[in-house]
């Protein structure tokens, strides 16, 4: 092979070199996009609740009481599997992406020791009762807005209550259910 042939070689490679380099070039002017207003993306929130008097009637709310007697701490287990991605439930157990959740009934809003809580949840104050964590299960968006949880909630009341239980159990000696 003489030098004329590994010339147009050569010239063959770095032409298709430039070709598409240009191709590549004309595709990012054609097809550009704006830059985005805010990055990352919002989580989907959870199902809008439908609106009365729409679907038929609303089916009546069973008191929170009589659902956490019902509940079966098992079942809770099972329940909060997926939370385990973020949280730990073991007595001294580590801070995740979410703080510990054991003894977690009853203790103050955004009080475990070295967890980088939102501005959101350290500004709610009271206790985690058996009401407040209902209405944080049900939608923590709704419930603490601008909080950094991005689980969008459980709807079923009967699993919430099966959770709830099963925190409870979580400690040293157990709250008592509420009547």
């Amino acid at each position: 092979m003489d030098s004329f042939e590994l010339n147009k070689i050569a010239g063959i490679v770095l032409g298709t070199l430039l070709l598409t380099m240009g191709v590549g070039f004309f595709a990012d002017i054609v097809f550009s996009r704006a830059p985005l207003a805010k990055p990352g993306y919002d989580l989907p929130a959870g199902e809008a609740a439908p609106a009365a008097g729409k679907g038929g009637p609303a089916p009546a709310a069973v008191p929170l009481g009589e659902l956490l007697a019902k509940a079966d701490p098992k079942k809770g287990e099972g329940g909060v599997k997926a939370c385990a991605a973020c949280h730990t439930f073991d007595k001294g157990g580590p801070n995740r992406v979410g703080p510990n959740l054991y003894g977690v009934v009853t203790r103050p809003v955004a009080s475990v020791a070295g967890f980088g809580y939102s501005d959101a949840l350290k500004g709610k104050g009271g206790a985690w009762s058996f009401e407040a964590l209902d209405a944080f299960l049900t939608n923590p968006k709704a419930a603490v807005p601008n909080n950094k949880m991005a689980w969008a909630g459980e709807k079923d009341a009967a699993k919430r209550a099966d959770i709830i239980v099963y925190l409870r159990s979580l400690a040293e000696t157990p709250v008592a259910l509420p009547k």
